[in-house]
């Protein structure tokens, strides 16, 4: 985690303290390092998108992310779509 919480409203506090804490460490990179980017930037509507990300199972996500599993429509949604663009020009 690289970003710091202080100045975050408690909802995005526990948002982007879930995506560092996941349990496979693929997943916390990618949604570790999303959130330290765009956290204060998701709409409340895009919280609640992400959040319900955030309830789904890690080997899912990570098949989601990569392609190796198509994406549920219900998932299928522009916010899912930033993160998986943002995996491709990740700063590491």
């Amino acid at each position: 985690m690289t970003r710091s919480s202080g100045g975050l409203e408690i909802r995005r506090k526990k948002a982007l303290y879930r995506s560092w804490h996941r349990g496979m460490r693929e997943v916390d990179l990618l949604l570790g390092t999303f959130a330290d980017a765009r956290i204060d930037t998701l709409s409340s509507g895009e919280l609640d998108q992400y959040e319900d990300l955030l309830d789904q199972l890690d080997a899912d996500l990570l098949k989601w992310m990569t392609g190796e599993a198509p994406v549920p429509e219900q998932y299928d949604h522009p916010l899912f779509r930033r993160i998986q663009a943002f995996r491709q020009v990740m700063p590491f």
